[in-house]
């Protein structure tokens, strides 16, 4: 059975508190670059179960070091929904020019059988059907994670152009889907998952999973290196043509998920967009981006791929977000001023 990921985000992530607490010196006051070395920001994620891969990297600006801290940052592990963001940056570059936002404003997408998916609380199928913005469609898929918003912009961009772009850049542990519901289809065991239909999506959801989400055919998967060395890049215009194009694409990776689940530092500027899964035995969580303050940009990806029995196990995303949380508000501190 395939789980939706509202109610286990919403009841499992979002419980994490925002503020580090730091232990205070002798005079009462918080310490916090003595408490940000890496092993200090680490060890929250060394009692986690399952797989943990941790990267957090600031470059040098004006003279200040950079901060490293990595773990298991090599490892490809299931990352879920974070494979969006490349769909949207490709699909950015298609339209990329100095009136992209004109372009996919009026760009139609069509919403109709053919993209439907699973948890698409926006598109909500198969109650919608017609024409929809790119814009609207792109926003849906990081903001909402819609899953159909995402099969209608992958269809529009092409999961091959995706994948070439991806390669081109370097990034030789990402793996993404024809759509998400091939990668359901696949899950399901559907006999031709490619051309799995929405009919019989909805008749096998509650189905028990054949195939494991982390796979070598049909998956949503990638290092926490690969995702950092993306998001250094990209946030920084290096895929695009026109700084409009880049605005764009900061713009809406700033209403991502992530950044209220996870949650990143109150005074901080972010750019994310997170994934997880529930599925028999297996869950993961995955929450990459960047957070900019005072000058100062901050590169990150947090995943964990764990198994567990249960339907749910907001215990472990707790902790898992907490340790986030925890982390990023420790590179703040000891970066900021």
């Amino acid at each position: 059975m395939i789980g939706t990921r509202r109610e286990f985000l919403t009841k499992g992530m979002a419980a994490a508190t925002a503020t580090a607490i730091f232990p205070k010196t002798a005079t009462g006051i918080t310490d916090a670059k003595s408490q940000a070395s890496p092993e200090a920001i680490l060890a929250p994620f060394k009692s986690l179960p399952g797989e943990v891969a941790v990267k957090i990297y600031s470059p040098n600006v004006a003279g200040k070091p950079e901060l490293l801290v990595q773990m298991n940052s090599a490892k490809q592990l299931f990352v879920g929904s974070a494979f969006k963001s490349f769909v949207l940056c490709e699909a950015l570059r298609q339209a990329d020019s100095p009136d992209v936002l004109k372009t996919i404003k009026t760009r139609q997408l069509d919403l109709d059988a053919s993209v439907w998916s699973l948890d698409s609380a926006i598109f909500n199928p198969p109650n919608l059907i017609g024409k929809v913005s790119e814009r609207t469609a792109l926003e849906a898929m990081i903001m909402h994670s819609d899953n159909t918003a995402t099969d209608m912009c992958l269809k529009y961009a092409g999961p091959e152009q995706v994948r070439e772009f991806i390669a081109s850049i370097g990034l030789k542990s990402a793996m993404i889907p024809d759509s998400t519901r091939s990668f359901f289809g696949y899950m399901l065991g559907a006999k031709d998952y490619k051309s799995f239909t929405w009919d019989e999506l909805c008749a096998a959801a509650n189905q028990p999973v054949v195939n494991k989400p982390l796979n070598d055919v049909a998956t949503l998967a990638c290092s926490a290196d690969d995702l950092v060395s993306y998001y250094s890049r990209a946030l920084q215009g290096e895929f695009f043509k026109h700084d409009a194009t880049l605005n764009v694409f900061r713009e809406i990776l700033s209403i991502g998920d992530a950044i209220w689940l996870l949650p990143v530092p109150l005074g901080a500027s972010a750019f994310s967009k997170g994934g997880n899964i529930d599925v028999e035995g297996f869950h993961a969580l995955c929450a990459p981006g960047a957070m900019m303050f005072d000058d100062r940009w901050v590169y990150f990806c947090l995943t964990i791929n764990w198994n567990a029995a249960e339907k749910r196990d907001p215990k472990t995303a707790q902790a898992f977000a907490s340790a986030g949380s925890r982390a990023l508000a420790m590179v703040k501190d000891a970066l900021s001023g």
